[in-house]
């Protein structure tokens, strides 16, 4: 193999490379969330939502990607589209407050949020589809759409079942009826464009886990308390991928 000293970059790469420093240095100026959101509270590992809350900084190289935070904007993108599709379709799907704000929850001090998609006021009859429903839009490839398609949303992503059910609970003082009827979820298969519809029954008993685990990670983090690893051996899955791994495992517990 010959290796080329001479290589320049050509336009893509120059271009590419502009984009993604962009796109970093734009992440890096956003102020990190100072809240535990209901999105994450599904995580198995608490000390890793621990770390995430208490703003511990990565291991080196774990920081978003270019390509990573291009991969999340394309799916923001497709959420816009499926809500100008479900319209279309005829529900009648409200995703902003008359002042323009998201649909959301805050609680424990504003230490605990989260932010709805979108609520379904209405919808065909022949949809079978009661209201208000919540409705979770999110995007997928190929391989995880097939699946959820396969298995539903609860148990082939057990968290957004929790992220689900934690907007049905705490959102039914400002919604009411939203816990009574299912939430609709939406998975867009980013590959081929297919689109998949579920309803989801609100589960009490998951809402309120999931609540007791957020109020956990707090107390833990005022009082300076380590809370556990999801795993005793470092091979298990999730510590494999884990951005907080190698400072998670040179600490005690």
């Amino acid at each position: 193999m010959t290796l080329d000293f001479n290589h320049r970059p050509g336009i893509a790469e120059r271009i590419n490379a502009a984009v993604d420093a962009a796109l970093e240095a734009e992440r890096a100026a956003t102020p990190p969330r100072d809240y535990l959101g209901a999105s994450r509270l599904g995580q198995s590992c608490e000390r890793a939502l621990q770390f995430e809350f208490a703003h511990a900084p990565k291991d080196e190289g774990q920081e978003f990607s270019g390509r990573s935070l291009r991969i999340f904007a394309i799916g923001h993108a497709l959420e816009d589209l499926a809500v100008k599709w479900l319209r279309a379709a005829g529900l009648d799907l409200v995703t902003r407050k008359r002042d323009g704000g998201q649909f959301g929850f805050s609680v424990a001090g504003g230490r605990i949020r989260g932010h709805v998609d979108g609520i379904v006021m209405g919808a065909p009859a022949a949809m079978g589809l009661r209201t208000p429903a919540l409705w979770e839009c999110k995007t997928m490839n190929a391989k995880n759409w097939r699946e959820t398609v396969a298995k539903g949303v609860t148990v082939a992503k057990p968290v957004y079942a929790a992220q689900i059910a934690l907007y049905q609970a705490y959102m039914e003082a400002s919604v009411p009826g939203l816990s009574a009827n299912p939430a609709l979820f939406t998975a867009i298969n980013k590959d081929t464009a297919e689109l998949h519809h579920e309803l989801v029954p609100f589960d009490a008993e998951l809402a309120q886990r999931m609540s007791d685990r957020a109020v956990r990670i707090l107390r833990a983090t005022d009082a300076g308390e380590l809370l556990p690893r999801v795993a005793r051996n470092r091979d298990f899955y999730e510590c494999r991928f884990c951005p907080w791994a190698e400072r998670c495992w040179g600490l005690p517990g």
